[in-house]
């Protein structure tokens, strides 16, 4: 399994890091005998498991219930990142602290946060409490309302300058890597040079040193879903209709179950 200090060594010796996200014990066993770097638990968990239409209506019971279900599942053999959800980092230190330790008992080995400014504190607290963070900036869902909409960040130059300082912050506050989400692939290739501690990117081009996409995403499961960062390794959604198909025909036609698939008297 992946450490945190074999974050930074990855990094110094050029070679990326592949992070999936996952919700339950069921995909955590199959990706457990996979080779992905790093399992994330994420705030987009309210949307594909729960049916809402953005992150912001997770919270920290429904994290450390995913949580709890993929550290089960994958057996401590992959390193499981959970997301701090909405507002949990704004209610004050006492209660970020807790929050993050409901997550770290539920089987995460670090949390993630969305944004930078204004959790500096937080950040450097956690840290120093033995807590490793994984820092978020870019396109950051939570922020989804106040930026509009999904939308690429980091446009202009200015805010180019903002990213980059804010990243910059991040590695001082003592986060050991970074997420770069939806983010023009020069300043994110920018970053990745300056910071001593790596970048995993989605939608922030091929120079970071990692990358990280949804797995139902990935899958093909939602094929209505087809932003430009994203590739499909599997039409899910067409082979499991076709398997549920298959089984409502055999059910039909009396071809399932079978008397070998059958208890005798």
């Amino acid at each position: 399994m992946l450490t945190v200090p074999e974050f930074a060594k990855r990094k110094k010796n050029q070679e990326k890091i592949s992070m999936i996200t996952c919700y339950d014990s069921s995909f955590a066993r199959i990706l457990a005998e996979s080779p992905i770097d790093v399992l994330l638990v994420g705030d987009s968990s309210s949307m594909v498991m729960q049916g809402e239409d953005s992150t912001i209506q997770a919270t920290p019971e429904s994290i450390a219930f995913f949580t709890r279900s993929v550290a089960r599942g994958s057996g401590g053999r992959k390193f499981l990142v959970a997301d701090m959800p909405f507002l949990s980092t704004r209610k004050g230190l006492r209660h970020a602290v807790n929050c993050a330790e409901t997550l770290l008992k539920a089987g995460a080995h670090s949390i993630k946060i969305e944004g930078v400014r204004g959790n500096e504190k937080l950040i450097h607290h956690l840290v120093e409490s033995g807590i490793p963070v994984m820092a978020h900036l870019g396109l950051t869902p939570q922020f989804v309302n106040a930026f509009g909409g999904m939308k690429v960040q980091a446009k202009t130059p200015n805010e180019q300058e903002r990213l980059l300082e804010e990243s910059r912050m991040a590695e001082r506050c003592g986060a050991f890597a970074l997420v770069l989400e939806c983010v023009p692939s020069g300043i994110a290739n920018r970053i990745t040079r300056e910071l001593s501690i790596p970048t995993i990117g989605i939608g922030a081009g091929p120079g970071t040193d990692g990358q990280v996409l949804v797995l139902q995403d990935m899958l093909g499961f939602n094929p209505e879903f087809r932003p430009k960062f994203l590739r499909t390794y599997l039409d899910g959604k067409s082979l499991i209709l076709d398997a549920f198909a298959s089984f409502h025909e055999d059910v039909k036609t009396l071809q399932f179950p079978t008397e070998q698939e059958s208890y005798p008297q």
